[in-house]
């Protein structure tokens, strides 16, 4: 028998006793585990993991982001190639086949427990929205939605726009000419899913607060048309060929609905942000990355659209100077909040340790033009995740590659039900890109931090050799800083505790102060992860 070969180490090395060391070595090259059921609750861990299990089971960086309490994964399955010259130590086991989502079939399961149903929502009009003396401001094109921003007396709000299917005017001949895209209207089941994702994610700190939700009907106000018409030409002087993929508000007809979403001010979108000190390129990295650790572990989460437009950046201190910082670290000396937006592509499953319960996930298969789109950076890393979900490794499969919907993959047609988490990774890798070339600062500071780095990104870099370990989740990045020392255990301590109310007049009232809740009920309990692979009946 050959001798097995041993698994490559990487990461600062730790001076901590080896039963609380929070990472452990990665295999090579991206090999993504076989499916498991859900650890028993009378099964055998590792006491010292246990411990650290509960000590994070509210946690934070600083005052906002938080880290998971999981034990790491291996890194994501490869499809089956010729053995290696040297065999690895452990055979991985046969894959199982597990249930697939039908091709006849392929919307992904609504019938979630929402809390209200579209007859419960108050109706209001675009003027209730946005009454004299208020402020509306168009600031971004989400998946499917429009978003404003919303500020008046008492407070600030974001709200999300989704068209729902209702009558609105054709286009004029002039918008037809300059290649008008209308973006399609949404039934009420596909919007479900984002708005019930958006409440189990709303107590974990990094991601945007969720206030309320409404119908809005009726033709536009003034303030809206106008602040639209601004954000059209903004967008035209910036990129000239984009193309309007949403209904002029002058198109609004009487019976024109909308589900309108108001969630919390996160600040400016990454995209606006101009990045100027190496301090704000550690820490929107990793309070990017240890919110998403934490939602993987609490919900099994995947954001699945983790682009520059979808991060937003607030300043809540000033920075902290090299000389008056008490830490060794990296983290956490800019001042900066970071805030995660926009689940509409997102994948959750709040009770993955329920036998027989449902995912709630996009299928991205209704639509493959996401993947065969070039128009933006980021449709490569849809075409990664869409690879990775074909064949398992790190190829990323050209736009041609993506014309067949369910297309036979590793373990059966695709479903974009099944939990992987490496898809996060992808999106930490392109944030991570992105945030490198849009650098505004110093030349020298930002090669010091591409050093400093070097091997982070050696396992988060998509086009990696296949030799080479890669990361198998955001919880996995998460280790490797707090490995290296960037991120310190104290750090990921604590909780949100804000709760924020809408700040529509017509929507608040005397009973509006809310209720405390008592430290039991702000969030569930973490857990070890059980990684659970078996897909069940979609």
């Amino acid at each position: 028998m050959s001798k097995a070969t041993s698994l490559r180490k990487y990461g600062k090395q730790s001076r901590k006793p080896k039963a609380d060391r929070l990472f452990i070595e990665l295999p090579q090259t991206p090999v993504r585990s076989p499916p498991k059921k859900a650890i028993k609750a009378n099964g055998h861990e590792d006491g010292a993991l246990e411990d650290l299990a509960g000590k994070l089971s509210s946690i934070q960086i600083g005052d906002e982001n938080t880290a998971p309490s999981i034990p790491l994964r291996r890194s994501p399955r490869r499809k089956q190639q010729p053995p290696p010259a040297t065999p690895p130590r452990v055979e991985a086991p046969k894959l199982l086949t597990p249930q697939i989502l039908s091709p006849a079939k392929p919307k992904v399961p609504v019938d979630v427990d929402t809390g209200k149903e579209e007859g419960e929502l108050q109706v209001l009009s675009w003027s209730d929205i946005c009454p004299t003396g208020d402020k509306i401001v168009k600031i971004a094109e989400a998946s499917y939605a429009e978003v404003y921003r919303v500020t008046n007396d008492r407070g600030t709000s974001i709200i999300k726009v989704i068209r729902m299917e209702s009558p609105i005017k054709a286009q004029t001949k002039a918008q037809q000419k300059s290649g008008l895209v209308d973006e399609e209207p949404h039934s009420e089941s596909d919007l479900m899913g984002e708005l019930k994702i958006s409440e189990w994610l709303a107590d974990i700190p990094g991601f945007v607060v969720y206030k309320e939700r409404y119908i809005v009907q009726g033709k536009a106000c003034r303030e809206l048309l106008e602040t639209h018409q601004a954000f059209h030409k903004k967008i035209k002087r910036q990129d000239p060929d984009r193309l309007q993929f949403y209904p002029s508000p002058s198109r609004y007809l009487d019976g024109t609905k909308f589900l309108v979403v108001e969630l919390g001010d996160a600040g400016t979108a990454l995209e606006d942000f101009e990045l100027q000190s190496v301090d704000q390129l550690w820490d929107i990295f990793f309070h990017v990355a240890i919110a998403l650790a934490r939602a993987e572990a609490h919900i099994e989460f995947e954001h699945r659209d983790l682009h520059e437009g979808n991060l937003c950046i607030r300043r809540t201190g000033p920075p902290i100077p090299i000389e008056d910082r008490e830490r060794t670290g990296r983290f956490g000396f800019s001042g900066l909040e970071v805030t995660i937006l926009d689940y509409g592509l997102s994948r959750a499953h709040a009770d993955h340790q329920v036998e027989g319960s449902q995912p709630i996930a996009y299928d991205l298969e209704r639509d493959l033009s996401i993947f065969t789109s070039e128009h933006a950076p980021q449709c490569e890393v849809y075409r990664r995740m869409r690879s990775f979900m074909l064949r398992g490794d790190r190829v990323c499969l050209p736009p041609d590659s993506h014309r067949i919907a369910y297309e036979e993959g590793i373990d059966g047609p695709i479903t974009w039900a099944q939990h992987e988490p490496y898809t996060n990774v992808l999106w930490l890798a392109y944030i991570y890109d992105w945030m490198v070339s849009h650098f505004k600062g110093l030349k020298k500071e930002l090669n010091a931090f591409k050093r400093l780095t070097k091997e982070l990104w050696t396992y988060l870099n998509p086009d990696a050799n296949d030799s080479v370990p890669s990361f198998g989740s955001a919880s996995d990045v998460v280790r490797f800083a707090l490995e290296a020392g960037w991120i310190e255990e104290d750090q990921l301590m604590g909780a949100r505790e804000d709760i924020e109310k809408s700040i529509l007049s017509i929507l608040t009232t005397n009973d509006d102060s809310g209720k405390e809740l008592d430290e039991g009920d702000t969030a569930e309990t973490p857990r070890r992860t059980p990684r659970r692979r078996q897909r069940g009946p979609v």
